[in-house]
């Protein structure tokens, strides 16, 4: 069921589904997907949601946005956690069970990968990862910095519910199976 607050305006031409909030003075700009069919969304008031961000909830982690949040066009939610005054920009990804403090920046194609929490007021910088609890910034040139870090915080399990060594095909027929036309 999606709840759009009459203060608040989504385009024609943005495609929200499932159980979505969208809080008053909001506003959900073209192309936007709100994808909340597997989890919810909830987005709080005077959130911009820019052209051709995706945004999806999940059963085990929903996806909540706080109020005077700046979420840029081409950005990928998922399943996060976003507090007050957060400025995400163009192209950032925030992966499942991730957390953004209050204020706290994610600058052009940044990261925050699963189950990392960013403190309140940190910038991270234009290409680079976080990643950890609390997170730490990791260069796209210290893969193997990030790697031991990464690892601890189980993407498979949290993105897709299997162990680290499940083969690809199973995880794809899981997917498939996920996404499948009800009733399908």
């Amino acid at each position: 069921m999606v709840n759009v607050h009459p203060d608040a305006w989504v385009s024609p031409h943005a495609i929200l589904t499932g159980e979505v909030t969208v809080g008053a003075g909001s506003r959900v700009l073209d192309l936007a997907v709100i994808h909340a069919v597997h989890g919810p969304v909830v987005i709080g008031r005077d959130v911009v949601v820019m052209e051709h961000a995706v945004l999806r909830g999940r059963v085990q982690h929903p996806l909540v946005i706080g109020d005077s949040v700046m979420v840029g066009p081409q950005t990928h939610l998922n399943g996060t956690h976003v507090e007050d005054e957060v400025f995400i920009a163009t192209g950032a990804s925030m992966f499942p069970g991730s957390h953004a403090g209050a204020g706290s920046e994610l600058r052009i194609n940044s990261v925050l990968h699963v189950n990392s929490r960013l403190a309140p007021g940190t910038v991270v910088p234009i290409g680079w990862i976080a990643a950890g609890d609390p997170a730490e910034l990791f260069s796209p040139d210290r893969h193997d910095d990030l790697w031991a870090v990464q690892k601890r915080l189980d993407f498979p399990g949290t993105a897709y519910g299997v162990d680290r060594d499940t083969p690809m095909r199973e995880i794809m027929r899981r997917q498939s199976q996920l996404y499948a036309p009800k009733g399908r």
